[in-house]
């Protein structure tokens, strides 16, 4: 069988591995705390996935002051353990990965704040930059809606206005939907078999062939000292522990 820790379930030791930075208690809480669906991310963690730097995550989701001006936070993250520690959940990466995207296509910080809260009261949902129905076209930010004979039109979030349909690129890619909101995220595409799911392994990326989280697949090709020996001892495909690898060595690339 795959290796784990003896007498803790596996979930429960990537998690470990996950806020070993938070401390033992925190992992107490977390354990405790009902994280079936949500996943789990410290800042550095998500910065690590999607490349936003983790004090801006920070702000993102606490808020922050600049000069005498407060700024409340974008959103409320989906986790809280109580230990003044920020933590995101895969709704929460997903609606930075948008805000994000946003900004590069031109937005400002002040337009996406605005986005979000014209959105979110229509939308209802505190993170609607992650649903399906959001797109932009670098300038301003609009809320895809169908109307009564199935066309698709565009509400403008700033004018209120009715629009045509215009995308310079796709905000939300390689995402799985369920009842319009992210499902699950193919961070190398679905074609690379590299899944984030928050119903799995606390929403760490996997080998979706196996379950098991492409950290672990890629560490044990080091200890173990071959693709081979890593593939044996976890009983798992040549082909997922190459997986594991590419996309690892992907992510410290891009960091």
């Amino acid at each position: 069988m795959p290796k784990q820790r003896i007498g803790i379930p596996c979930d429960c030791v990537i998690l470990l591995d996950i806020i070993s930075e938070a401390g033992v208690m925190s992992m107490v809480k977390a354990v405790s705390y009902d994280l079936v669906g949500i996943g789990l991310y410290t800042p550095s963690e998500a910065e690590r996935l999607t490349g936003i730097p983790a004090g801006k995550l920070i702000r993102w989701l606490r808020g922050h002051t600049v000069g005498d001006d407060p700024y409340e936070p974008l959103w409320p993250s989906q986790i809280d353990l109580h230990d003044n520690r920020t933590y995101l959940g895969f709704r929460d990466l997903m609606e930075a990965r948008v805000a994000a995207g946003f900004i590069d296509a031109g937005l400002s910080p002040q337009k996406v704040r605005r986005a979000i809260e014209i959105a979110r009261a229509i939308v209802k949902d505190d993170r609607p930059l992650s649903t399906a129905r959001l797109r932009t076209d670098g300038m301003t930010v609009f809320l895809q809606r169908v109307d009564e004979t199935g066309d698709e039109s565009l509400i403008d979030l700033f004018r209120k206005q009715y629009a045509f349909k215009r995308i310079v690129e796709p905000s939300l890619r390689n995402l799985d939907f369920e009842d319009g909101v992210p499902a699950r995220w193919w961070p190398a595409s679905k074609s690379a078999s590299i899944v984030v799911d928050p119903t799995r392994s606390f929403g760490q990326p996997i080998d979706d062939v196996t379950g098991i989280p492409t950290r672990i697949l890629s560490d044990a090709a080091v200890s173990e000292g071959s693709v081979e020996a890593a593939a044996t001892a976890w009983r798992v495909p040549i082909a997922s522990v190459r997986r594991a690898i590419n996309f690892e060595q992907e992510l410290a690339r891009a960091v």
